[in-house]
């Protein structure tokens, strides 16, 4: 069994944290286009929340990754997808590398303030030519004696105007694409760091989502993660848990649209009848239920074989896939039985509809998950095994 007693009394406290702290404030943030990122992470990582899987001696809670899903599904309970996007970034992309791979030097700089929620953190991997192409990437990290002098940009930066850090992806060397990247710790506060603008995006309102730009910035290489070159492999295995966390966001998220259409179209009338009572719609929002609860599953048995020390590349990439499409198909499906009031902006579903969409695209796009998976049932041209 994932989850435990112990998992649900930190669930209980997740739960009181959201309603009392975070949902109240919900659509100020989204009006305002941005939340607070610091007083809120400090407030989490008052709690431990932000530290649950995290080593004890860089001020974790030193629990395994089971803790990390369960925080993910809770937060799918806040009412915006942008909030918990980027409390997911602060736990589940920009620290697990540093915090598996980086020397007691950087992570004792970074981690403990990312943890407390002193620092907002922010995974600097994407660029204009280069998102779910990884390996395209073009930032340079060149070598200059005990520092590295990084030159380039990053795209679609979520945290990116609040950030005090980045967790950097550039060039290091001249190699192959897939060895010669290293991932490296700087603050934004360096000089040559350059927050070009905030991007008004479709949804997510509430992040903040920044286009960052990188002129001669000086960092020391003490402060990279791991070895020098090991950088897109980092990044590969961290993938395996974002793109569990992302699906895992999901679930809650989904099923409170199912539950606040299932009031509005029984309490809504036409042709006599409440909308609920269509056979097309009362079946419809029982496929999807059905649908979250096959996601729920793919997702727990992911998670126990991550605990487990399994390499989850498949049945994560599954997950991440099935979630953005069924977000896609869910939201669309509700969002007609709202009929008018649904392309309203004042309603859960409308928000729910732009939000979601993201799941498709951010952290590898659906085409990039099925590329994984032929590639790894040889059926992708040019891979063992395909004709």
């Amino acid at each position: 069994m994932l989850f435990t007693a112990d998992h649900d009394d930190i669930r209980r406290s997740l739960q009181k944290f959201i309603a009392n702290e975070i949902n109240p404030h919900v659509d100020e943030w989204e009006k305002a286009d941005i939340f607070p990122a610091h007083e809120l992470f400090k407030k989490m990582g008052s709690l431990g929340f932000l530290g649950l899987n995290k080593p004890v001696e860089f001020g974790g809670s030193g629990l395994d990754y089971s803790y990390a899903l369960m925080m993910a599904e809770e937060l799918g309970a806040i009412t915006c997808g942008g909030v918990p996007m980027a409390i997911g970034v602060q736990t589940d992309m920009a620290t697990p590398a540093l915090a598996r791979f980086g020397s007691d030097e950087v992570r004792r700089e970074f981690l403990p303030p990312s943890i407390s929620g002193d620092f907002v953190a922010c995974i600097g991997v994407s660029e204009p030519g280069a998102g779910s192409d990884v390996a395209s990437i073009k930032t340079q990290a060149r070598s200059d004696g005990d520092d590295y002098v990084i030159n380039g940009g990053k795209m679609w930066i979520t945290n990116g105007t609040q950030a005090d850090w980045i967790c950097l992806l550039a060039n290091t060397g001249d190699g192959p694409v897939h060895r010669n990247k290293s991932l490296i710790c700087v603050p934004m506060k360096s000089k040559g760091v350059t927050v070009a603008r905030k991007l008004d995006k479709m949804g997510m309102r509430s992040s903040d989502t920044a286009q960052i730009f990188f002129d001669n910035v000086r960092v020391p290489k003490r402060n990279r993660i791991g070895e020098e070159g090991k950088g897109f492999t980092y990044q590969m295995i961290q993938f395996q848990e974002e793109r569990l966390w992302g699906a895992a966001a999901c679930l809650k998220a989904h099923e409170y649209i199912i539950d606040q259409t299932i009031e509005y179209t029984r309490n809504r009338q036409a042709f006599g009848k409440s909308i609920l009572d269509n056979q097309v719609v009362h079946f419809k929002l029982a496929e999807m239920q059905t649908e979250v609860e096959l996601l729920r599953a793919l997702i727990y048995r992911a998670g126990e074989q991550l605990v487990a020390g399994e390499d989850v590349t498949r049945l994560a990439t599954m997950a991440k896939l099935k979630a953005g499409r069924l977000g896609r198909e869910l939201t669309d499906a509700c969002l007609q039985y709202w009929g008018g009031m649904g392309f309203t902006n004042e309603t859960p579903v409308s928000r729910a509809y732009r939000d979601s969409r993201l799941t498709s695209i951010g952290g590898g796009a659906d085409e990039v998950m099925l590329m994984v998976l032929c590639k790894m049932m040889g059926t992708l041209p040019g891979s063992k095994g395909s004709a």
